[in-house]
């Protein structure tokens, strides 16, 4: 069989990711490099792409790297690097290389999705704000763009964020990803009657379409009407049966109705399909609760599985209380938003743009150091045994997969919640107010064991007071919130999410 030339590998390679085939697409853009002894950029570049839908950043990274040693002024290699090093929070580094896509010439869409996003974790609000609406001027049915123009805005708290969304949905009322996108964001910012409004006339204009269905069904829910809710998520979840996201919306409301029975069949079918994942032992866990199941108190042994600690300064720090202070005002820094995230938990506060893993701020690097003892202590006390789905896991070592900080301000408070990615989670009190003193009213308290939404007879079970300087750890799957400050002092916090690094 006669060899394919390097432009029908690579063209071929970037087919098979469409269709998920990654293993058959990296020996496509290996084929390509041999037959060009490693000169051809496009190549590198096709690599690239194949290795980040692996998940294989750092050979991603080397890959457009190469690119570039080739052939330094490609464009494609500068935007996918920008691209790769945005979403890794490598922010200065990946500015630098979308600004120099867009000097070569470069002025799609994607490029300024990116640059937005980067701009964003600088906290170049006004620019990132630009970059957003020049991406949704040249593309306006571009639902990445039109969402992150929204949210931005909203986040900077204009009253009219979703204006560019609501006018594209106007002048495009077929395109049906368009439309879902515009009620979904209504849905997260809390806006269920122009949510239903929006999703009602997509079901009119373009028939039951299940997704469109399912999140109508959480605007239904949210809104308390629990039987329209469930009548509509059934129908969505029956006909996509492979859909964890409908799967997900289905449960909850068959929870919410007291129906733990109904909700079972699908809980087990996806513990066994994806069971490292914590939502569903979350659903696992409420409903032997609500089954009287023995099970839902060996997921939730609050005395074993949730544990404080008064962290110890790291090496160059004096006290924890100068560590807070340096933090105080480092954090605060970044607390540039008015408002908070549409997808996190939080309410009245804000979150920040960037992880904190990849700042260099010594007071942030300081407390990531001191958080490792905790962890190391944690897991030692947890052990490995097999039987449970926390300690199942417990091998290797431990790595952050994601560390932030909120401020909540006024009636600031997060909304119960888990960490579906995550295995174990945290909340580590920077600045705390002095309400939380309150051993009656629990102002700013973690709360352990009442869920996202409603359900008969449940209620949070045990919580933890804040304190600066103080750590708490405890499983992701673990429902948990706080209840509302209600002073004019802040409460500043830093979370961070763990896993293990052994599979």
């Amino acid at each position: 069989m006669q060899a394919r030339s390097p432009h029908t590998e690579i063209t071929a390679a970037y087919e098979l990711v469409d269709r998920g085939a990654f293993a058959e697409a990296e020996a496509a853009c290996r084929r390509a490099l041999v037959a060009s002894n490693g000169r051809n950029p496009d190549a590198w570049t096709a690599l690239g792409v194949v290795l980040r839908e692996q998940g294989r950043s750092t050979e991603s990274e080397a890959a457009y790297r190469r690119a570039l040693a080739v052939a330094p002024g490609n464009v494609a290699a500068h935007h996918n690097l920008g691209a790769l090093l945005s979403y890794l929070e490598r922010a200065e580094e990946a500015l630098a290389a979308l600004d120099r896509a867009q000097s070569l010439g470069l002025k799609a869409p994607e490029l300024y999705i990116n640059r937005g996003r980067t701009l964003a974790q600088l906290y170049r609000l006004d620019d990132a704000e630009r970059a957003y609406a020049q991406a949704v001027a040249l593309q306006p049915r571009n639902v990445v763009a039109q969402s992150n123009l929204a949210q931005l805005r909203y986040m900077r708290g204009d009253p009219q964020f979703a204006r560019d969304l609501a006018a594209a949905t106007r002048a495009h009322d077929g395109d049906l990803a368009l439309q879902l996108a515009h009620g979904d964001l209504l849905l997260r910012s809390g806006d269920l009657s122009g949510a239903e409004a929006v999703l009602r006339t997509t079901l009119k204009n373009s028939g039951a379409i299940p997704e469109v269905r399912s999140t109508l069904a959480m605007v239904l829910h949210e809104s308390g009407r629990l039987k329209e809710a469930e009548g509509e998520a059934l129908e969505a979840a029956l006909s996509r049966p492979h859909n964890p996201t409908l799967i997900s919306n289905l449960i909850v409301i068959e929870l919410a109705r007291g129906k733990p029975e109904a909700a079972l069949p699908f809980i087990r079918t996806q513990r066994q399909r994806r069971p490292n994942e914590q939502r569903w032992i979350a659903y696992e866990a409420l409903t032997a609760r609500l089954l009287q199941d023995p099970l839902y108190r060996s997921l939730y042994d609050y005395e074993r599985l949730v544990r404080v600690y008064e962290l110890e300064p790291p090496p160059g720090w004096s006290s924890m209380a100068e560590l807070n202070a340096a933090l105080v005002d480092t954090l605060r820094a970044r607390h540039r938003f008015a408002a908070h995230p549409l997808d996190q938990s939080l309410r009245n506060g804000s979150q920040t743009a960037r992880s904190l893993l990849t700042e260099p701020d010594p007071a942030i690097r300081g407390l990531l150091a001191a958080f490792a003892g905790p962890i190391d202590s944690y897991r030692t006390a947890l052990g490995s045994s097999a039987d449970h789905p926390l300690s199942a896991r417990n091998r290797g070592s431990a790595a952050l997969l994601g560390c932030w900080s909120v401020e909540l301000r006024r009636d600031g408070f997060h909304v119960n919640h888990i960490h579906p990615e995550g295995w174990l989670s945290s909340a580590y009190y920077v600045s705390v107010p002095e309400e939380v003193a309150d051993t009656t009213v629990r102002s700013g308290w973690i709360k352990f064991g009442e869920p996202r939404f409603p359900v008969p007879g449940i209620q949070a079970e045990h919580f933890v007071q804040p304190r600066a300087g103080r750590l708490v750890l405890f499983p992701s799957y673990m429902w948990h919130g706080t209840n509302p400050i209600s002073g004019e002092q802040p409460r500043l916090t830093v979370a961070f999410d763990a896993v293990p690094t052994a599979v």
